[in-house]
């Protein structure tokens, strides 16, 4: 995933994320800004998934260091809905850490709802709820 390319992602982002479980409102603007400015993002890596000529997903984020070595956050990853559960999102993942392995990336982090099909399917992929972070927020 490029400054290039990114544009390509913004319609599958609306189609997965204005779906059940979100239920966001993205439109094309904000999408878009949104992952321009993720791809923006200092240590930035990410990639999108073909199936042929179709785009099927992608996985962006970023890595950070921390005093354990580097880590990465996974900021988005989807897979259009309409083929979800046929294995397209753990091949993303497998490819990504070992992508990150080769970058000396030592651990990977994500959020994501919790107790419905996104939580199932990282802990199927070998993620598990880390017992010792608390995310907390605040509207304005």
């Amino acid at each position: 995933m490029t400054h290039e390319n990114v544009d390509r992602c913004v319609s599958l982002y609306q189609q997965v994320f204005n779906r059940e479980p979100w239920n966001e409102s993205w439109t094309n603007e904000t999408a878009g800004e949104r992952l321009r400015d993720l791809v923006n993002t200092p240590k930035f890596f990410g990639f999108m998934y073909y199936e042929g000529e179709e785009l099927v997903g992608f996985i962006a984020g970023n890595s950070k260091r921390t005093f354990q070595g580097l880590t990465y956050y996974i900021a988005e990853c989807c897979v259009n809905s309409e083929i979800q559960g046929k294995g397209y999102g753990s091949r993303m993942l497998k490819l990504l850490e070992d992508e990150l392995k080769g970058r000396g990336v030592r651990s990977i982090y994500l959020l994501t709802v919790s107790e419905g099909l996104a939580q199932t399917f990282y802990e199927k992929n070998g993620y598990h709820v880390n017992e010792n972070r608390l995310v907390m927020n605040k509207s304005l």
